[in-house]
């Protein structure tokens, strides 16, 4: 199962650097969320993968007994999202917003910023 995640990982990685290097705004947008992506699932692969035990405490406890995964990865991984999320928003808002100025998505086509 690890193999599998890392697979994808590293795939989510290269297909959002490859996205990001072209010329439009559209593949740059999907290249930062496929990066984002990739980046939750690292985290959640880094934290263990457990099947079938929740990370809670049993009561009187003061740690995890071992075969339970860790409780730290998923709340970064929540965290993430909505940074991500804003992160995006953000994004297209300014893409929008060039559009309108610009008439064009094409990095190459921007020369200059005046009009």
């Amino acid at each position: 199962m690890e193999l599998l995640l890392a697979v994808a990982v590293g795939a989510l990685y290269a297909t959002g650097i490859y996205m990001i290097l072209r010329r439009s705004f559209v593949k740059l947008i999907i290249g930062l969320a496929l990066i984002s992506h990739g980046a939750n699932l690292l985290i959640f692969a880094a934290g263990g993968l457990v099947r079938g035990n929740p990370a809670l405490i049993p009561e009187g406890e003061q740690q995890l007994a071992p075969g339970y995964s860790d409780p730290l990865p998923p709340a970064l991984i929540l965290t993430a999202i909505v940074i991500s999320f804003a992160i995006l928003a953000f994004t297209i808002v300014l893409v929008n917003r060039t559009y309108k100025e610009v008439g064009t998505d094409d990095l190459n086509q921007m020369r200059t910023t005046d009009r």
